[in-house]
């Protein structure tokens, strides 16, 4: 992990060029027809875009960021420099990779570069949409974070994201 003024760099476009450590996760897995792509734009900024439907049972796109256990319980805070389309979007935190649940955050977008500042203790856990009767986020590793978009309805996206930081 990269540390910065007593920061923790996860994600930077100014070092990380390619998509190696991302992966799509659409509403196929449950049968849905959502598309989305994460590729590095022409700026070398991360671009996670596509288009969501509710047809077939779908209803969300997601992108993963997957890297080692990094221990976080330095931090109390997840900032997001980001770009979106005005929409609201999750940002989603795994401890380990193989758990099925993740802890989200929801945040808006303003279709300007935005810094968006996520308190880590506010993150709850939630399996498929539904919210889990556990702890919140206990800030004490992590191995997978996301980006996922599911309003409930039909709608194209594109979010940019310059960086994501532990702070």
């Amino acid at each position: 992990m990269i540390h910065q003024d007593n920061n923790a760099i996860i994600y930077h476009s100014k070092t990380d060029q390619n998509t190696n450590n991302w992966y799509v996760l659409n509403d196929g897995v449950m049968g849905g027809l959502s598309k989305s792509t994460i590729s590095i734009n022409t700026e070398g900024i991360a671009l996670f875009k596509g288009y969501v439907t509710t047809e077939n049972n779908g209803g969300f796109a997601s992108v993963r960021y997957a890297f080692k256990t990094k221990e976080v319980s330095p931090f109390t805070h997840v900032v997001l420099r980001v770009r979106g389309d005005g929409k609201t979007y999750q940002f989603r935190i795994k401890q380990k990779q193989e758990q099925r649940h993740s802890y989200v955050a929801t945040f808006s977008t303003s279709g300007n570069w935005e810094t968006i500042t996520l308190p880590l203790a506010d993150f709850y856990p939630s399996f498929r949409g539904k919210k889990l009767d556990i702890p919140n986020y206990t800030a004490t590793t992590m191995e997978e974070i996301a980006f996922l978009i599911g309003n409930k309805t039909k709608e194209i996206f594109h979010l940019e994201v310059k960086s994501i930081i532990l702070k």
